[in-house]
């Protein structure tokens, strides 16, 4: 399976990536984030759009329009965040931008396949490049900030008063979350983001006492959909999101189920 340079660069993207999502994936459970982790991917589905229309890569677009949300939400007080129909309206206002610039670009309708769903064995070496290194600067950026996102993540209340920058910690990681969108919609599209942003993490609520722990049972959580669903798809050549979103989905209520039966 891996002789092929397209089934080595999907393997390179699912384990970058997988390690990222279970690492980032934590805190935006922590913080309850995940509804605007959608609304990013949709917002991102209109860069990608956008990037097509531009002659850039989708990927380049996506960036562009998810890292200037970031910014934008990064301006309102995380104490009061922007209530859900106003997250619905934009939501529904960027998905319908996107379909507009696809529709300009002339591009074919599996422009538009790939980026609402994902098309990771089609990642090119450049691309696997790109996105290895947006993850690695993001993991090394976590590393970094460990202590004041964990105390400001899992101690809001206290961190109030104990970090003197929490606002800027805010915005950082609302920019990591944008970056964090746009490469995890390389393997899973912009529409399923989710399923590898916060199922791991969401699962290892179950399982993880511990920060730490919680960090290694998504990475592992994450790790297992990602690399099986890519088997499963080169084995039965079926869509490697559908396996991907399936088992991550699966994994959840087995973690589920089991901490019921064992309290």
């Amino acid at each position: 399976m891996l002789q092929y340079e397209f089934m080595q660069n999907a393997a390179i993207v699912a384990t970058v990536i997988s390690i990222l999502c279970g690492v980032i994936g934590v805190f935006i459970t922590a913080r309850h984030l995940s509804f605007l982790t959608h609304t990013m991917s949709e917002i991102g589905f209109s860069g990608a759009s956008f990037g097509l229309w531009m002659g850039w890569t989708p990927l380049n677009g996506m960036l562009l329009f998810t890292i200037l949300s970031a910014l934008v939400a990064g301006s309102f007080n995380k104490n009061k965040p922007l209530k859900s129909t106003v997250i619905s309206l934009i939501s529904a206002f960027f998905m319908g931008l996107g379909v507009l610039f696809l529709s300009i670009s002339q591009a074919s309708s599996s422009y538009a396949t790939n980026i609402l769903f994902g098309s990771i064995v089609g990642i090119s070496r450049g691309d696997a490049i790109q996105i290895s290194l947006i993850a690695f600067i993001e993991l090394i950026v976590i590393v970094l900030m460990y202590r004041q996102l964990k105390f400001d993540f899992f101690d809001p209340v206290g961190a109030q008063g104990g970090i003197r920058f929490s606002g800027t910690i805010n915005l950082i990681f609302l920019m990591m979350m944008s970056l964090s969108v746009s490469i995890v919609s390389q393997i899973v599209g912009a529409l399923l983001v989710f399923a590898l942003l916060t199922l791991p993490a969401a699962a290892a609520q179950f399982w993880g006492k511990t920060v730490h722990s919680l960090i290694i049972w998504s990475i592992i959580f994450a790790l297992i959909g990602t690399w099986s669903g890519l088997a499963l798809g080169y084995w039965t050549n079926l869509p490697v999101t559908f396996f991907i979103t399936t088992i991550e989905t699966l994994i959840y209520l087995v973690a589920w189920g089991s901490s019921k039966i064992l309290n």
